[in-house]
């Protein structure tokens, strides 16, 4: 696609976040194609990033939802996802989360413990209503990514460990309010070897068996999301070796599949746009000054992740510079070290691969209002979330404000 971003930075202003949604809807296509021939469901992580057209966008592809809190459910609802492609997971659920959850009547709640099990039963009780849940298993297997987004070892919050989920499904199996027809895993994020994800798959497919033999009859088989892209230089894993690992560790098993990618889904379909304001030496040090901060785009100085950066259209010998932002922070800067060509006043800067993570993390530090955020789609662009203002970001608080 022949994108002219100096245009679009200049129609919209910056910072800002583009997506090509083209790229997006080949991304669902080729691991829906992967999965092809099993009964198989891809929900859509939505907390990769939560924008209403994006998820609408994969709704029309036919993609559920996999959600983390009842808003993320609501959005997946506004947006059209068919209320039985809806998985409401996570680790701590509002009592009225659940009750909500279950009046709209979504596939399944996912439980991550014991306790949420005997609330959602709770729930479920004086709602007069049946619970259908999944349990999330921890495999204990390490996955092998940064340790912030690794979520399937024991040391980890997440899920509960295989003795205690068999005894999980067997108190669900017989209470009259809960339904256990899922099961689910999911040992982390940008995953890069496919090994773990066999190991764990093979893992929890063993414990569908002996379940099955009890008469507790799993029908989703949920391997999570935590497909890795390329930021740098990864070698990520293809679809087809992927899909035809989960297809050998549930060999004989009548489940269907979900899947639950997010990254994989958005990250290299966004970028990230910011204007220079001026460059900067401190002692030899330089510094590049752009109008975006960590407030818009925190996975640089939460993670130390690395993201590509390039200056639009200059041309010039380049040399180090750290591309850092104008919030009051050491932490704030979306690159250190980045070879960069002499830049001046208004010069446009990307950052690559922002899809995932980016506008979903931001926030209104040093009051700081969020971007804009603009959908690219068969040549076209068009406005998805309009820049916030000032005075939205106060709306809340100027009625208490005490004069």
């Amino acid at each position: 696609m022949n994108i002219d971003y100096k245009a679009l930075a200049q129609k919209y202003g910056t910072p800002l976040y583009i997506y090509d949604f083209d790229y997006i809807a080949h991304r669902y296509m080729t691991l829906k194609d992967a999965f092809a021939g099993k009964k198989s469901m891809i929900n859509y992580a939505v907390k990769a990033n939560s924008n209403l057209s994006v998820i609408a966008h994969l709704a029309k592809l036919g993609a559920g939802a996999d959600c983390v809190s009842i808003g993320e459910v609501r959005r997946a609802l506004i947006a059209g996802i068919d209320k039985y492609k809806i998985i409401f997971s996570g680790v701590g659920k509002r009592d009225e989360e659940i009750r909500e959850s279950l009046e709209k009547d979504i596939l399944m709640i996912n439980l991550e413990s014991e306790a949420e099990m005997k609330r959602v039963e709770m729930v479920a009780r004086k709602l007069g209503k049946e619970a259908r849940i999944s349990i999330r298993v921890n495999p204990n297997i390490d996955p092998q990514t940064h340790p912030y987004i690794s979520t399937g070892l024991h040391e980890n919050k997440f899920g509960v460990e295989i003795e205690l989920a068999k005894r999980m499904y067997i108190y669900a199996k017989k209470s009259e309010f809960l339904n256990p027809l899922g099961i689910h895993f999911h040992i982390g994020s940008q995953l890069t070897k496919l090994s773990p994800i066999q190991e764990s798959a093979t893992i929890v497919a063993d414990l569908v068996r002996s379940l099955k033999a009890i008469n507790i009859d799993i029908k989703f088989f949920d391997v999570g999301g935590g497909l890795g892209v390329v930021y740098s230089d990864e070698i990520t894993i293809a679809t087809q070796e992927y899909a035809q690992a989960i297809f050998q560790a549930t060999k004989g098993l009548d489940v269907t599949i979900l899947c639950e990618p997010g990254r994989y889904m958005v990250a290299n379909a966004g970028a990230f746009f910011t204007k220079v304001l001026y460059e900067k030496n401190n002692g030899g040090k330089r510094f590049v000054i752009v109008d975006g901060g960590m407030n818009d785009l925190i996975r640089p100085s939460l993670y130390s992740a690395y993201h590509r950066i390039e200056a639009v259209d200059v041309e010039g010998e380049k040399t180090a510079a750290d591309v850092v932002g104008p919030v009051c922070e050491s932490g704030d800067f979306f690159g250190k070290d980045v070879p960069l060509p002499p830049l001046a006043h208004n010069d446009l800067i990307v950052v690559h691969s922002s899809g995932a993570y980016g506008f979903t993390m931001a926030s209104n530090y040093n009051t700081r209002s969020k971007p804009a955020e603009v959908a690219l789609e068969g040549g076209e662009d068009k406005l998805i979330r309009q820049r916030e203002t000032y005075e939205d970001q106060v709306r809340l608080e100027l009625a208490y404000l005490q004069k």
